[in-house]
């Protein structure tokens, strides 16, 4: 299983800020999840199966952090500086 951090929006459908969902691709997750939790797959990926603007997918990162003692919010911070600067290149 894959550990997953839901966003305070989303709570709404798993009652948990954490869960756990399996599946070897990102689309085998999202079934999963959606199974567990029905109808947050459509909260998160839209009609024709892509991401949703304002939903943002981190893979590692997390866990690298947090093997670090690096805080959750710090990492999602640098992450977000360094995908602007990518954005602007």
């Amino acid at each position: 299983p894959v550990q997953i951090l839901i966003p305070a929006a989303l709570r709404d459908y798993t009652g948990a800020s954490r869960v756990e969902a399996d599946g070897d691709t990102l689309d085998a997750l999202f079934d999963d999840l959606d199974r567990r939790y029905p109808g947050i797959r459509f909260r998160v990926v839209d009609e024709q199966g892509r991401l949703r603007a304002n939903m943002r997918i981190f893979v590692r990162a997390i866990t690298q952090g947090e093997r670090l003692g690096v805080s959750i919010g710090t990492t999602m911070r640098n992450l977000s500086v360094e995908m602007r600067k990518r954005r602007r290149c």
